[in-house]
């Protein structure tokens, strides 16, 4: 079975999904069914199948959660240092080409949000990055095409 990576922040938020999913959505997806299945026939009954189709949905996603949960390594990002990048470094990046700066933090699967600037171990601009230094240049290929940028910063929090 394989380990997942994941920040104490990433394996909180999945822990409160789950919570939320078996606690709160299971309870009220049952009721549904049994609401729709008091209306009597279900062979034609839209409540009584979209209730059940709730309730597959939730299933197989609090059986994802479970296993994610059961197979992460939560790496606890504070008491990380140094200057190379690795999992759970922010780094601060320059576009070579645009001037652009753009801040990113490397992080499990299971977080990855580019929007607000987390990225997934496993993505290219990730796996070009680990190992990188402040002052080194990073050629990252990716749909778009090839970018270049330097790292500016390397940073735990």
């Amino acid at each position: 079975m394989e380990k997942v990576p994941m920040t104490v922040q990433g394996y909180s938020d999945l822990s409160e999904e789950l919570r939320r999913r078996q606690q709160e959505e299971r309870p009220r997806i049952i009721q549904a069914i049994a609401e729709a299945r008091a209306h009597g026939d279900l062979s034609e009954n839209a409540e009584y199948h979209s209730a059940k189709e709730a309730q597959s949905l939730n299933e197989g996603r609090v059986a994802e959660l479970e296993d994610k949960l059961s197979r992460a390594e939560v790496i606890d990002v504070s008491k990380l240092s140094g200057d190379t990048v690795k999992f759970g470094a922010t780094v601060t990046l320059v576009d070579e080409d645009t001037e652009e700066k753009k801040v990113y933090k490397i992080v499990g699967e299971s977080e990855a949000d580019v929007k607000s600037g987390r990225v997934s171990i496993t993505s290219p601009t990730a796996r070009a990055l680990i190992g990188k230094k402040v002052g080194d240049t990073v050629e990252v290929n990716t749909p778009g095409g090839g970018k270049s940028y330097e790292v500016l910063k390397v940073a735990f929090k």
